[in-house]
């Protein structure tokens, strides 16, 4: 049976999305030779510093690549980094076709190894399963468009919008399956944030506890304008996992010096009207080597980052519960609006159950 291009690319994509937050700060790619409709190549990133997608399914492909297809989830790379460049490996492979899901938005290749692909006479096919391929790689992408992290604020709430009731207690809106589904997301991003508030109120370790495998744990960061963190703090036990707390430059000294001995890493912004300066702590988490974060509030922080429109993802997950409540705990605080028009859209991206709870998540408009 005959198949066709969208089959193989499909299978690439799903090969390169089993590396899922393991090669940061690189993009997830995977790859598929084909000759006389069989597979003779496969092969993914699987991390960073180690051999591209390309490498590896050449290497299984051998002699058989040359007269055949390639088919590559993402343009192939045509500058030297911490590998050779692969759309040399691809011009002296002997293949004829290839076929690309996206071009590269790295200004370093931008359509460079494609131009050289098809300067050396291969046909080279792109846009195949292309939006499949940009969502796989929104955080490569975000991250080569702006040189910030990619922000997915994540929260748990009940039908009817609570996070919390008046108390402060929230253990527990969701059931097991939701609270496991998180971990996954923990394992997946380079860090996780919260506010200080969090870290008082509920002393969290902010760590990935997984029942299948052992997870990675993200960086842990902690937004402390007045470095209240105590060094007893299960954040500030760093030979787990990283802390980075952002503060504020007015912040005192010797408050920094007690965490430092604990290990944790302190980064210093200006304080704004509306607390500290977000863009700022995203520019600097960026030079720091963190290319997406996990927003996990509390409401305080969700209201700061939606407020100033710096969330790109939101993943919502909603227990089939009723808290009521004029003082419960909503998922976005701030200052109240006065029009249903101050609203900030988004779009409904997938609704999946998870458990008995379901989990959305959405995309802002803009």
């Amino acid at each position: 049976m005959l198949r066709n291009d969208e089959y193989y690319m499909r299978l690439a994509l799903d090969l390169a999305s089993s590396a899922r937050g393991n090669t940061n700060p690189n993009p997830m790619v995977g790859a598929v030779i084909v000759n006389n409709d069989v597979i003779v190549g496969t092969g993914l990133h699987r991390k960073a510093g180690e051999p591209h997608a390309e490498v590896h399914a050449f290497r299984m492909a051998g002699d058989h690549a040359a007269g055949a297809t390639l088919y590559v989830t993402l343009e192939p790379c045509s500058h030297f980094g911490k590998t050779p460049p692969c759309a040399n490996l691809v011009k002296e492979s002997g293949v004829k076709r290839v076929v690309v899901a996206m071009t590269d938005p790295n200004p370093s290749v931008a359509g460079r190894g494609i131009a050289l692909l098809r300067d050396a006479g291969i046909e080279v096919e792109v846009g195949v399963l292309e939006a499949q391929a940009y969502k796989l790689n929104e955080r490569f992408i975000h991250n080569m468009l702006t040189a910030r992290p990619f922000v997915v604020a994540k929260y748990a709430m009940t039908a009817d919008g609570k996070i919390a009731a008046a108390t402060g207690d929230s253990k527990w809106v969701t059931g097991d399956d939701a609270r496991e589904d998180v971990h996954e997301y923990r394992h997946e991003m380079d860090g996780i944030l919260v506010g200080i508030g969090t870290v008082l109120a509920d002393n969290p370790s902010l760590t990935t506890r997984l029942v299948s495998k052992e997870g990675k744990n993200p960086i842990r960061i902690v937004l402390d304008s007045e470095l209240q963190t105590p060094p007893t703090a299960a954040v500030a036990q760093t030979a787990e996992a990283r802390t980075i707390i952002v503060t504020s430059n007015e912040a005192p000294a010797e408050r920094a010096q007690a965490l430092f001995a604990q290990g944790v890493e302190i980064i210093r912004v200006e304080k704004t009207t509306d607390g500290l300066d977000l863009e700022a702590t995203l520019d600097a988490l960026y030079e720091a080597g963190i290319t997406d974060i996990l927003v996990e509030g509390g409401a305080g922080v969700h209201a700061s980052f939606f407020r100033q429109q710096l969330v790109q993802k939101v993943i919502i997950y909603m227990a089939p519960k009723v808290l009521g409540g004029t003082n419960s705990i909503t998922p976005v605080g701030g200052s109240d609006a006065q029009q249903m028009s101050e609203a900030r859209d988004f779009e409904f991206d997938t609704v999946n159950f998870v458990g008995n709870d379901l989990r959305i998540v959405a995309y802002p408009k803009h």
